[in-house]
């Protein structure tokens, strides 16, 4: 996890003693010398997250006896998987994901009998030979230790082995996804007592849901869709009562939603589309408490009205009911379900009025209620949904005024087909004008030719008195909502950024980063001067023009308080006609929160984040990464949430910054936009990257969760995830350690500067000699403890080694205003 680069040097392998090399998550090229693949006294070989090429020697098992871990995933190794493995008998970890190997799996790999995570997943692994392409499956039934188990994502063709319920009884995860596996799902999968995540999607599976299922009590996430599933779900499916995540779309389910659908108490994400449902919505769907993040029913054939109890799932993101024949009104209730942001109702038999509860989703930013028999006039404050983006009022039998702000002001963000009665709104609409009403009659034309000069002349006094008024609310508008001090710029030369930056002096230079450097400049602009960030992409470096791709992407859509304002780019050539790339931000004035946390002054008072100003700044975080993962579409995972990713403006309100390795993420296909598959292995910097990244799995929003409960323990201990006092032995980890002084020794991990801080506050308070000289008001004495019991709670929670035991980071916000609401009123 550094920025090396090059070949990796053979003179390694005379390191005749070598126990342990790990040279993972680099920008390392080239071919492994094959002197490296006779290091018999190697038992951790690590490589992965690389660019290296070349084959695996077949001989690897018989010179490298004593391997335990051989981590070779996400470079770009071709070839096929070399029968000696099982020769390297003490193998434990195996991961060759993320690769281009072709072929058959070796059927001797069961072998392996210390084996315990075996990573094929994303490689273009299979024979075409239905009948012995999974033959391997079989042998994997002598490993006892398994415990991971991923062929995601390769050609394996074939039956599904009924053995593959032989398979260790220790099993977590098993991923068979986005292969040409066929048959059925055997009865016996409830022999697997302990997996807690299964995904088969993406086959060619039939058949029934086998009622055995139901006896799987530690499965968190179960992925069956994107098969040819059949039948009615089984009732046992129910007593899975653990279930975090339930994916079932794109099958051919029929029957109905039995009413002990509320045994999904821990139910968070729901997916049923595209199957063959009838039957009632049942009001128990309403009821679940944990359902927050995604409930999508659409494009079934449920009937009967949509029940009143929908209003509550008050804390649910996102729900889909399109394409199915849902009649009656819309109830009130929906507006109930203050979290939507996402509400598409399209293609049913909805009639009666769009109800006026929808202005309540102060959320909301896609509404699609089209293609139902709604009729009655558009409620006009649906203009005032301060985030909405998307409304879909077509096809159905709207009348009378269309407004003309809000959504209603840009024509590409509404439509209104098919509604033949509507007129008015704003000219790009082409609809026709509204008729004038009939009410202005002589007499009282002539009452307006003898008030008239009245109304000019208190008209302008009253405009004089109101451009006063805008005036003064404009500029506290402005302080209030802190807008770009650049206006935004066009596509700035390369000329232009060289004589802001004094040719990018190393004066002006104020940090690196992964893939280039920062600098602070000073630019004219409509005859004034303004200070300017300039990160400067060094293009030698391995991945840094995808950088700025990315950074550029992910930037281009998104618009949030709490973001790095960008200004512009450039993407030109120097003075001597080599590439340059560039990004251009606005400049934060009180630099990252790495240096606030972590270098301090000897004036304490001064340099020390108050304990409100780390709550502000949590808080801060938290709304921007709530924005990035359920607000924008596709959802954006910032990838590298750390300290030095958060800058600081002058008022000290956080921006999060360096998007470089973001991935963008559709919100239906759930994989990165514009890639065939997400990289294997770490997303980020060492001590945020959550466990789950190291063993696989895609990146993803709870990733950046962890990372933030990581950040939120940092922030309250002044201590980083890599400190000494956890590579040293003390503890192992800053999870461990904040978990450990829970809750009776919780004052002797908090910053002690901040302590410090917090003595000295108390102190100015009980001897009535200072004011707090415009500091924040610090806690009372008395709530100190309990202050930070809470929020190292919330980091603890979304730190979770478990994804699905994480927090969303909407939760994460409202749990932090609380205690701000509690600790500081």
């Amino acid at each position: 996890m550094n920025h090396l680069t090059g070949r990796i040097p053979h003179e390694i392998t005379g390191c005749w003693d070598l126990n342990i090399l790990s040279l993972g998550g680099n920008n390392f090229t080239g071919r492994l010398s094959p002197s490296f693949f006779n290091m018999t006294s190697l038992q951790i070989f690590s490589v992965f997250l690389n660019s290296l090429e070349g084959t695996i020697p077949s001989y690897i098992g018989d010179t490298m006896p004593n391997l335990e871990a051989f981590y070779f995933g996400a470079n770009k190794f071709h070839g096929t998987i070399p029968i000696s493995f099982p020769n390297a008998s003490k193998l434990q970890l195996l991961d060759l994901g993320g690769n281009h190997l072709i072929g058959k799996v070796p059927d001797n790999i069961g072998r392996l009998k210390d084996l315990q995570t075996l990573y094929l997943l994303y490689n273009l692994l299979g024979s075409n030979d239905p009948l012995n392409d999974l033959a391997f499956i079989t042998s994997l039934s002598n490993c006892s230790n398994l415990n991971m188990f991923s062929i995601s994502q390769n050609r394996f063709e074939g039956k599904l082995p009924n053995t593959i319920a032989n398979h260790s009884s220790k099993l977590h995860y098993l991923y068979l996804g986005d292969n040409k596996i066929f048959g059925t799902i055997p009865g016996a999968i409830k022999n697997l007592v302990s997996l807690i995540g299964f995904s088969i999607s993406g086959n060619l599976l039939s058949g029934v849901i086998p009622s055995e299922i139901g006896e799987m009590h530690k499965l968190q996430a179960l992925g069956l869709d994107r098969n040819q599933l059949s039948g009615k779900m089984p009732i046992t499916l129910y007593n899975l009562t653990s279930l975090a995540l339930l994916v079932l779309d794109n099958n051919n389910f029929d029957g109905n939603i039995p009413s002990n659908v509320e045994n999904f108490r821990n139910l968070n994400e729901w997916y049923m589309n595209n199957n063959k449902l009838d039957g009632t919505v049942p009001q128990q769907v309403f009821n679940l408490p944990s359902l927050s993040k995604y409930l999508d029913l659409s494009s079934n054939s449920f009937t009967g009205p949509l029940s009143p109890a929908v209003g509550k799932l008050k804390t649910l993101n996102a729900l889909d009911i399109s394409g199915n024949k849902l009649s009656g009104k819309i109830p009130d209730t929906i507006g109930d379900c203050l979290s939507l942001e996402y509400l598409d109702m399209h293609d049913n038999l909805f009639e009666g009025k769009v109800p006026p509860s929808l202005v309540s989703l102060k959320s909301i930013t896609h509404l699609d209620i089209s293609s139902n028999k709604l009729t009655g006039e558009i409620p006009r404050d649906l203009q005032k949904l301060p985030l909405l983006q998307y409304l879909n009022l077509s096809f159905n039998d709207l009348e009378g005024e269309v407004p003309t702000v809000g959504v209603f002001s840009e024509a590409t963000n509404v439509s209104l087909l098919g509604n033949k009665k509507l007129c008015g709104g704003i000219p790009e609409l082409k609809l026709p004008p509204c008729p004038v009403k009939k009410t202005k009659h002589i007499k009282h034309l002539k009452l307006m030719i003898v008030i008239l000069p009245c109304i000019c002349s208190a008209l302008v006094f009253a405009s004089f008195i109101a451009f006063l008024t805008l005036c003064w609310r404009k500029r506290k508008r402005m302080d209030s909502l802190k807008p770009s001090k650049v206006e935004k710029l066009s596509k700035i030369p390369y000329r232009d950024l060289h004589q802001a930056t004094d040719g990018f002096s190393e004066t002006n230079l104020v940090g690196s980063g992964s893939f280039g450097s920062v600098y602070k400049g000073r630019y004219e602009q409509r005859g004034g001067e303004h200070t300017i960030a300039v990160k400067v992409l060094d293009l030698l470096k391995n991945g840094a023009t995808k950088s700025f791709l990315a950074e550029c992407k992910v930037l281009r859509n998104i618009r949030h308080r709490n973001l790095v304002p960008i200004l512009t780019c450039c993407s030109s050539c120097d003075f001597v006609g080599n590439e340059f790339k560039a990004l251009v931000y606005e400049f934060m004035e009180n630099g990252d929160l790495d240096m606030w946390l972590h270098t301090h002054s000897s004036n304490a008072r001064t340099t020390v984040l108050s304990v409100l100003q780390r709550l502000n700044i949590a808080i801060d975080v938290a709304s921007v990464l709530h924005y990035l993962h359920d607000d924008c579409e596709p959802t954006v995972v910032h990838c590298d949430l750390k300290p030095s990713n958060i800058l600081l403006d002058k008022d000290l309100t956080a921006h999060v910054g360096d998007f470089g390795i973001s991935r963008l993420y559709s919100r239906t296909i759930g994989d990165p936009i514009g890639e065939q598959s997400s990289t294997i292995g770490l997303k980020g910097s060492i001590g945020y990257v959550p466990p789950e990244y190291g063993i696989g799995a895609k990146a993803s929003t709870f990733g950046d969760v962890y990372s933030y409960g990581i950040l939120l323990l940092e922030m309250f201990t002044a201590k980083r995830p890599t400190d000494a006092l956890f590579m040293n032995g003390g503890c192992e980890s800053l999870y461990e350690y904040v978990e450990a002084a829970l809750s009776e020794h919780v004052m002797k991990i908090v910053d002690p500067l901040l302590l410090a801080c917090l003595e000295s506050n108390l102190r100015i308070r009980q001897d009535e000699e200072l004011e707090n000289d415009g500091n924040l008001v610090e806690i009372q004495e008395s709530k100190v403890h309990n202050f930070f019991i809470s929020i190292f709670k919330i980091g603890l929670t979304c730190a979770s080694r478990s994804p699905m035991d994480r927090m969303h980071m909407n939760d994460v916000s409202r749990e932090l205003h609380k205690i701000k609401k509690v600790f500081f009123a």
